[in-house]
């Protein structure tokens, strides 16, 4: 889709429901809050939604953000490449055609919306707003930028992933110019930890286990893990760069209980091994150094299933 088609959108409409995906992440709460301001700055009504609520930790997103009382015609998923992404708590919008439009960066993107505007060689789902904000012509308020900013640069880990480009820098140095606290931004999401968290990571990495040669690391989470840590459950989101930063490591494989004999896979790898073609195998999907899937079983069988492709990938 061209920009200019999706610009008529945001003025053809005035009541909207953004869908942001499950175990939520900068990214997409970043799109998310990024476009309900833009939209409600347009005069529009938009309210943003997420099947497992918002993490403390992104409330300078939301810190004056308010449910609008409307029902809406028009439904946009942002970095959503999945339907099943959405979770359990937004069900109803996963049959395919129900979202009217989708707005991501995912090669793997499911084409589930009735339009799908993908980008996958950009860094982030809010660098793609950013972009179609700028087409717009129209004034993008602080607390926008602020959200977009956030966006872009945790799915970049600061811009030190390979999916950073120079136009993503161009994008962040735009955004910077607004008054955002950038700052204070880095600092919340890369170098300030809980104590709840500092525990649970002095737990995973004692218990990483290594195979193939220390080829791959893997954590593994349980749920009697949760509840003995006695923490808030967001504090185990966000681990799964930490296998990876192992010398040697080419796979790191994170594997989280989610229920009974289900298990959220998160994979993230060098540039010896393409993650989302790993997932994909098993069903997901997501980029080609960080990817993830979900797989169902006892935890000894997953982690079994996993260990055999990285094998067939990597060789003994």
């Amino acid at each position: 889709m061209e920009y200019s088609e999706i610009i008529d959108i945001f003025e053809s409409h005035d009541k909207f429901l953004i869908i942001t995906h499950k175990s939520p992440d900068g990214d997409t709460l970043g799109s998310g809050f990024g476009l309900c301001y833009f939209l409600r700055d347009m005069g529009k009504m938009a309210n943003v939604v997420n099947s497992d609520g918002f993490p403390d930790r992104y409330d300078f997103m939301y810190a004056d953000y308010y449910q609008q009382e409307f029902e809406p015609e028009y439904v946009i998923a942002v970095d959503v490449a999945d339907p099943t992404l959405m979770g359990s708590g937004l069900a109803a919008y996963q049959e395919k055609g129900v979202v009217d439009l989708c707005i991501d960066h995912h090669f793997s993107n499911k084409r589930f919306a009735k339009l799908s505007h993908v980008e996958g060689d950009t860094a982030a789902a809010a660098h793609i707003l950013y972009k179609i904000f700028k087409a717009s012509g129209r004034k993008i308020s602080d607390i926008t930028a602020k959200c977009l900013y956030t966006g872009i640069a945790t799915d970049t880990g600061c811009f030190k992933y390979e999916n950073t480009r120079p136009d993503t820098h161009i994008a962040a140095a735009e955004l910077m110019a607004y008054d955002i606290d950038f700052a204070n931004v880095n600092r919340k999401m890369f170098d300030v930890k809980s104590k709840g968290r500092i525990k649970i990571e002095q737990i995973v990495t004692g218990k990483m286990e290594y195979h193939l040669n220390d080829r791959c690391a893997m954590i593994c989470i349980t749920t009697e893990l949760m509840e003995s840590c006695g923490v808030d459950a967001a504090e185990f989101d966000g681990l799964a760069s930490i296998p990876l930063s192992a010398e040697g490591v080419v796979i790191g494989i994170t594997v989280k209980q989610r229920h009974e004999n289900v298990f959220k896979i998160s994979v993230r790898t060098t540039d010896e091994m393409d993650a989302s073609a790993f997932c994909n195998y098993f069903g997901g999907g997501g980029h080609i150094r960080a990817a993830g899937c979900e797989i169902q079983g006892t935890l000894e069988e997953v982690k079994a299933k996993l260990l055999e492709r990285t094998e067939q990938v990597l060789g003994k």
